[in-house]
């Protein structure tokens, strides 16, 4: 069946935002006294949901606040960031989404964090009329892993889950979306290369590699 539409996660996939995360973690762990180094972080928080991160957090530092104070810090300096300057995009994605826009695939966003990072991202790199959809965990009750954000996606853009394919850095993203019925593209970033990605249809190494994989995925 000919693909009809792409699916792209927005956090560590379009955008280079984990070492961003890192360093607000790092800074926010530091006021309360937590060295929070970077093997750590990519082994245990790279990829997954603020909360998750939080909850983990205050169990493994011992830390005397609720998990839900520190993740609403996060998201309140993670805006803060947002509302001045966009996460980067990684190499070769505006390209990609230019191709593909300009070859009449439609395009989507599905991302299990908040939509203000999306919405950012397009607004400062003029890409937000290529997008015919966008879903955020703030459209569902369960994020991914669970695979509600990629359902949506499907509802709203009117296709079946043969008709696209999704594409994703991480293993919850990857899990996500084939427990949704849709065929995965992982291309990991540097701190997710360690994630399984036994799931996903092929793993490639950068957005330049998408171009030929779609090509040759067309006929």
């Amino acid at each position: 069946m000919p693909i009809r539409a792409l699916l792209f996660d927005h956090d560590g996939t379009l955008v280079d935002s984990e070492p961003v995360h890192f360093h607000i973690w790092e800074r926010i762990l530091a006021d309360r006294g937590v060295t929070l180094l970077e093997e750590t972080y990519i082994a245990q928080y790279a990829g997954k949901p603020t909360t998750d991160n939080a909850k983990d957090m205050v169990e493994r530092f011992h830390l005397k606040c609720p998990h839900q104070e520190l993740a609403a810090e996060k998201s309140l300096v993670t805006q803060r960031r947002l509302d001045t300057e966009a996460f980067p995009l990684r190499p070769a994605v505006k390209e990609v989404i230019d191709s593909c826009h300009a070859q009449g695939l439609m395009l989507g966003v599905v991302t299990g964090a908040g939509r203000n990072g999306v919405e950012a991202t397009l607004r400062h790199n003029e890409l937000r009329g290529h997008f015919a959809a966008i879903v955020s965990g703030d459209d569902v009750t369960a994020s991914k892993p669970a695979p509600d954000v990629y359902l949506l996606a499907l509802e709203r853009l009117g296709i079946t889950a043969a008709e696209c394919f999704a594409i994703e850095d991480t293993e919850h993203g990857v899990s996500a979306a084939t427990a949704a019925g849709i065929s995965c593209i992982a291309i990991p970033n540097r701190m997710t290369r360690q994630h399984d990605f036994s799931a996903a249809t092929t793993i490639l190494e950068s957005f330049d590699d998408l171009f030929a994989w779609l090509e040759a995925a067309q006929g």
